[in-house]
């Protein structure tokens, strides 16, 4: 857990040696072996000085996750968070010189450590970084961040560190004042120590900055005009991004704001406090549920079939190069796979090189990329019209029309010239798999990898298994999506499979709130409180309404007299069959998109779709009725894909969700939220939604027998 010696000249060191894990964490056990070696070396006599250090490449990663999200007791909590408070302040008065040697990465809990040294030096790796990732996942840095970075770096450089999860490099920590000195590679134990020595050699008593007489706050404290500017303007931003749905961000302003307006003692019984309340709240734990151990399972590929060796590739395909093909390319081509960009004509995969050429040029002009680099990335991308170049292709991936003659066609065309045990995948949104299998000669080798655009940026990758898809098919695509930098969910055979089918609800009920009267602008404004990153009806526009109109179409076309008509349909065939506004690529949608100015809502909307009022004035339905029906209507969606075995677990539903289509992370995802509210309580408002508004939001039997029995989705 801890190493710890004295040498010759008074020099204890404490090292942290986390034992079984790559990088060093803190939990009760770690702090507690910390707390036990730094009250020895204080006590002891012979210790003249302390240096702080770690085995590990990395000096500590931060605070133990499982052991924050599983925290139920607060009283516990708090004493033990005030503990440490206790502990690091004795570190810093207790009169001997202690110096932090970080030898890379240091986050969190970790740059709390070093930050109750009297000082610190980094080692100038290019790959470490410096700051405190808490923010992003529902937390603040509650062992004394939110007080010691803006009492050495000034809140204004300590604002996105803080509020937004920034991380940097050594050379931009020492140039705001979070660490002393950057030496190579290697030296900073020795620089560390030499600091100690002439320290000790000085006779004078080591402070922090804020125990010594005069101390001001680099740039002014919260009652001067530049900081209560800085706050001002802060807490407007915060309001405007977060729209109040994340308490950490509004507790660190908090934290800093009183905490700076009186001494570090009371600061640190804030933070305890502000921390606490935190660390209790679902917004946490949903965040630590979903964002880092779902996240983190999925990357890891832990349900991958096992027996199947790893694939390693080489070669790839892809048919159509337009925005998602050139976009998968791209991707492909980072990862340093060559591959083949097919399309109808030499001019169209021309064209969707060049589309790789103006994206990665951007990253030029801001010096993110050489030119030499570029080109290289461009070298292994190549445009071609004939199918006889996907001949060595381990995979090809299809992303052309949402059509099954046209999909069946390229299916037939590649089949013919890439190997028997070579992997043919379909990029489509909405069409089974296993119907589109049909195609093939070799269904076992066919299977679904539905990205989302722009593919170069999004990080999900949904993975479709067909009824005769192997599990040899399966392991080996989850290989190529890992190999790219993707997270992968898996899910089974369905139409819309996971995420079109429920990403489609959030649209749908937009339109239906339009049809039932409800004002377009509160609609998408809800849907922004509620947490999504653009209003239904914007997103609509986006993906098209006309995409929207052709899938109702295709449906009805396939289920025939099962097929029942939803009001987005009705709405959709208005706006598209009409009114011709297909959405924002036909420059007009639910919105106008005027070429000299920004997007606003159609002016013929109201003609078109009448709202309802009551007696006086106001919106017949009330904004959280409204934001209740677009999130449980996902949710809702969400547990019949669970209890239809489409998805395989309610953690591939949550992170799906918020990587897929945005979902907001404070609410866990679809299922997440559920978990919050509670099987009882989510059945009893879909029973009200349901009553009042149609089935769509009955509540499925899986949801009512877990109610009944008293159980939750996760632990």
């Amino acid at each position: 857990m801890l190493n710890y010696s004295l040498d010759a000249e008074g020099i204890a060191t404490v090292e942290f040696d986390y034992p079984d894990k790559s990088q060093n964490i803190l939990n009760a056990k770690s702090m507690g072996a910390y707390a036990d070696a730094m009250q020895k070396a204080l006590a002891d006599p012979a210790v003249k000085g302390i240096v702080v250090a770690s085995a590990k490449k990395d000096f500590i990663a931060g605070g133990d996750l499982a052991e924050l999200g599983a925290a139920t007791d607060a009283a516990a909590f708090h004493a033990s968070i005030s503990a440490w408070h206790k502990l690091m302040r004795a570190i810093e008065l207790g009169g001997k010189p202690v110096a932090a040697a970080l030898n890379g990465t240091t986050l969190g809990g970790g740059m709390e450590v070093a930050l109750g040294c009297h000082y610190r030096v980094a080692a100038d790796s290019p790959k470490a970084r410096f700051g405190f990732p808490e923010v992003t996942l529902g937390l603040l840095p509650g062992a004394g961040g939110t007080q010691r970075l803006p009492r050495l770096a000034g809140m204004m450089a300590a604002a996105p560190l803080l509020m937004e999860g920034k991380r940097i490099k050594a050379a931009e920590a020492q140039k705001i004042g979070m660490i002393h000195a950057v030496v190579k590679v290697g030296d900073e134990r020795t620089a560390a120590r030499a600091w100690v020595l002439d320290a000790i050699a000085s006779g004078a008593k080591p402070l922090q900055p804020w125990d010594s007489k005069g101390f001001k706050i680099p740039g002014g404290g919260p009652s001067t005009p530049g900081g209560m500017q800085m706050l001002m303007a802060a807490n407007a931003m915060l309001r405007e991004k977060t729209c109040d749905n994340y308490p950490a961000p509004k507790h660190i302003l908090s934290c800093v704001y009183e905490g700076l307006s009186t001494n570090i003692d009371t600061g640190l019984a804030i933070e305890a406090r502000y921390f606490t309340n935190l660390v209790m709240s679902p917004v946490s734990k949903n965040m630590i549920r979903s964002l880092f151990f779902g996240m983190q399972e999925a990357n890891k590929l832990a349900s991958r079939p096992a027996g199947v060796p790893p694939q390693k590739y080489a070669k790839i395909g892809m048919l159509g190069a337009g925005m998602m093909g050139a976009g998968i390319a791209m991707s492909t081509a980072t990862a340093g796979i060559a591959i083949v960009l097919l399309d109808t004509t030499q001019e169209a995969a021309d064209k969707g090189k060049d589309y790789a050429r103006k994206q990665w040029s951007k990253q030029v002009a801001k010096g993110r990329m050489t030119a030499e680099a570029m080109e290289g990335l461009l070298a292994r991308i190549h445009p071609t019209a004939d199918y006889a170049d996907l001949k060595g292709c381990e995979l090809v991936i299809e992303a052309v029309f949402e059509k099954r003659e046209i999909k069946a066609d390229v299916t037939k065309k590649t089949e013919a010239v890439i190997a028997e045990d070579s992997i043919f995948a379909s990029n489509t949104s909405t069409l089974p798999i296993t119907g589109l299998a049909e195609a093939s000669a070799r269904p076992a080798n066919f299977i679904g990898l539905h990205f989302f655009s722009p593919a170069e940026k999004m990080p999900l990758v949904e993975i479709i298994v067909g009824k005769q898809t192997s599990d040899a098919t399966l392991a080996r695509s989850m290989d190529y999506v890992r190999a790219i930098g993707k997270t992968p969910i898996v899910v089974n055979d369905s139409r819309g499979f996971y995420t079109s089918r429920v990403f489609g609800t959030y649209v749908s009920e937009g339109m239906a709130l339009l049809e039932e009267g409800v004002p377009p602008a509160l609609i998408d404004k809800a849907g922004l409180i509620a947490g999504m990153p653009v209003g239904p009806l914007a997103l609509a526009d986006e993906v098209s309404i006309e995409l929207v109109h052709k899938i109702a179409q295709q449906t009805k076309a396939d289920l025939g007299a099962a097929y029942v008509e939803r009001a987005a349909d009705r709405v959709a065939a208005k706006m598209v069959a009409e009114l011709g506004r297909l959405g924002r690529k036909s420059g007009a949608g639910f919105y106008d998109y005027p070429a000299d100015g920004p997007k606003h809502l159609w002016s013929g909307l109201a003609g078109q779709f009448p709202p309802r009022v009551d007696a006086d004035g106001t919106a017949a339905l009330s904004l959280d009725e409204i934001v209740e029906r677009l999130i449980l209507v996902q949710s809702v969606e969400t547990v019949r894909c669970l209890e239809e075995k489409v998805l395989r677990a309610p953690i591939d539903a949550d992170v799906g969700a918020i990587l897929g289509w945005g979902y907001p992370p404070f609410r866990g995802g679809p299922i997440g939220w559920l978990h919050t509210l509670g099987a009882a309580q989510a059945v009893a408002r879909l029973d009200r939604l349901a009553e009042h508004y149609g089935p769509r939001f009955a509540a499925p039997k899986l949801l009512r027998d877990m109610a009944a029995r008293g159980e939750r989705f996760y632990p």
